[in-house]
This record gives structure tokens, sequence and C-alpha cells, in this order.
């Protein structure tokens, strides 16, 4: 059985007081788009829009995999720059900008089987380690003990037929458990041939009856955050992704990261 795989480093920026209302912070209020990819094939396949598959979008760099049953491009999770709270811990990724005037999508991965039999795939994910920063001195307070990254919303579309859209998991895909593989979509025989793009997410202009995920993001003085990787556009949340960080762990002001790799597999 032959597997793709792509390593993605999603990362969260957490930069505030606990108990108080200020935002506390030395930097600008902008992200960086941080994270780093690791991913093999030199010709990837052009991303489409998520929510109108027959047009060719502009994602920036994205990773991929190559051969006829492929990865063309998958988001790079981030969460940019959120608020230390003592409760309510739920932190939400930020959705996929583009660079062409697209509008902001749930964040999302594309794949393609254009194998000569439709003889199936599965998609999986697994997060490698929990979200963390070595530079913290205490090594008890190194990882944000017990913090589930959850993936939620999760739609199938496609410029081929939706009779034979792959199946997706029902539930929500909660990474409970660091270096376990959760399964995200199957395509049996006969299905998932063609591009298929998998969202976590919509925006409130789909048209395929997807709820509505996304929010802008705003600073503490409820200033818009822009982002400068994506022409100074506004960052929006998507709540269909998100980090929950029980309430007794401590979190420091600093970077937290983890890594995640998606699985894409031939069925036996």
């Amino acid at each position: 059985m032959k597997k793709k795989t792509l390593i993605l480093t999603a990362s969260m920026l957490l930069l505030a007081t606990v108990g108080t209302k200020d935002f506390v912070s030395a930097e600008e209020n902008k992200v960086s788009g941080h994270g780093t990819v690791e991913y093999t094939g030199e010709h990837p396949k052009e991303p489409v829009d998520p929510e109108n598959p027959v047009k060719p979008v502009d994602p920036g760099p994205g990773p991929s995999t190559d051969g006829d049953l492929r990865f063309d491009f998958a988001s790079t999770l981030n969460f940019g720059r959120s608020k230390i709270t003592e409760t309510d811990r739920n932190f939400y990724v930020n959705a996929q900008l583009f660079h062409d005037g697209t509008p902001a999508r749930g964040n999302f991965l594309q794949v393609t089987d254009s194998r000569a039999e439709a003889s199936g795939w599965t998609l999986q994910v697994r997060q490698e380690y929990q979200f963390k920063n070595d530079v913290i001195q205490e090594d008890a307070e190194k990882e944000l003990k017990g913090a589930v990254l959850s993936f939620d919303k999760a739609w199938a579309n496609s410029a081929y037929t939706q009779e034979k859209s792959p199946q997706l998991s029902k539930d929500i895909i909660q990474l409970n458990a660091p270096g376990t593989t959760f399964p995200v979509a199957t395509a049996d025989q006969g299905q998932g041939k063609g591009t298929w793009i998998i969202s976590f997410g919509a925006s409130a202009e789909n048209a395929g009856d997807q709820t509505s995920t996304l929010f802008p993001k705003v600073d503490e003085k409820n200033q818009p955050i822009l982002d400068e990787n994506f022409e100074n556009q506004q960052v929006q949340g998507n709540k269909a992704i998100f980090l929950s960080v029980p309430d007794a762990v401590k979190i420091h002001p600093v970077q937290y990261q983890t890594e995640l790799t998606w699985i894409l597999a031939e069925l036996p």
C-alpha cells in the first residue's frame, strides 16, 4: 500500500498578561505567517478555490507531493497572536488567505487521484507531539499539557460529481493523543477520483449550505489585525479549527509549536 505524507508545523504566539484586559506585547499588530513545511514533489497541481473548485487560486507556497495519487496543497496552520486568559481557553486558527483577491476560506487540503482505476484512498492526520516551547526553563511547563487540537465542520468539494465524494468523519476530529493517527476521509472503490478539496469551515458566501465559521480578528484596540504576507489583508479566524487548553495549565507569553503529519494512502 503506497502512502504520501505531508509534515506541517502549526504555531501560535501567546503574548499577554493573565488577568488583565490589556494586551501586552512589544510587537506590531500583524502576523508573520510562520510555519515550516517538509514536502516532496516537483510538479504540484494548481490549487483551486475550495468554495468554487473550477477557479484557480493563489494561496502562496504550500506543501505538495507528486504522483497519480497526491497532495496538491495543504494550508499551513497558524493561530497568530492570542490573549492569555484564565478560562475559556479556545484559540482559533487563522483562515486561509489568497494573493489574487479571493476572499478568505476555511483551511483546506487538496487531493488529486488521477490513477486509471478509482481504487480508493484514505486521508489521516497525526499530531506528533504536544504544543511546546523548549526555551521555557521549567521542564514541567514546556508543554501545554492536556491541550487538544480539534478539526470540525469538514466537507468535500470538487468540480466533479458529488456522487463520487469521499466520506468524511462525521464527528469532531480531536487530536487528544499525540502520536495517534486519526481518520479524516475515506474514498471507497469508485469514489474520490479527480481533484477533491477537504475543507474545515467555510465563508458566509459559500454556495454549499455550509455553516459559516470565519470571523475577522482584531487587536486589543479593536483594530483589524493585518497580514503583511497577504497584501495587508485583515486576518480572519476560523472556528472550525481550534486549540483548547485546560484552565489549570500555565501558559507562558511565548510561541508554541507542534507538528502534524497528513497521510494519504491507497486502499489495500
